[in-house]
């Protein structure tokens, strides 16, 4: 459970988001976990990848940042 997760590993690099309804996964396009996101902080779509979350990828694209 994601609850355990952020109990055993805390998550202070990353926002975790609680949402019972949904709705963010439905206006996000999110189908499934695991899934990732990541956002500028002007609210810019930089990456987004479905299944693992390859590092290699999401450590480029935040030095591009």
């Amino acid at each position: 459970m994601a609850e355990d997760f952020v109990q055993a590993y805390g998550t202070t690099s990353f926002l975790m988001l609680w949402d019972p309804s949904f709705e963010s996964w439905i206006e996000l396009g999110i189908n499934g976990q695991p899934a990732g996101m990541l956002v500028s902080s002007g609210g810019e779509l930089i990456g987004q990848w479905r299944g693992g979350i390859p590092e290699e990828a999401v450590l480029e694209a935040v030095a591009e940042l």
